[in-house]
């Protein structure tokens, strides 16, 4: 009987230590989620740049940019 009742405890130990495990593993791929997820959680590698499309501003914005800087 105190066989049995080793073994059962070995086999509550065992399932705590899986559980504990499972935790980590749970917890390692949210942040892997996380990180693939769309506009979360990205972010760009050390000293890549991203390219913007050069922007265009009107003629008539030009005329009020340069109205406020009260140049002629």
């Amino acid at each position: 009987m105190a066989s049995l009742q080793r073994a059962v405890k070995e086999f509550h130990s065992e399932r705590n230590r899986l559980e504990k495990e499972l935790e980590r593993v749970d917890a390692a791929l949210s942040a892997l989620s996380s990180l693939n997820s769309r506009g979360r959680g990205r972010r760009r590698a050390a000293g890549r740049r991203t390219v913007r499309p050069p922007r265009h501003v009107s003629a008539a914005a030009r005329r009020r940019i340069t109205t406020s800087q009260g140049s002629p």
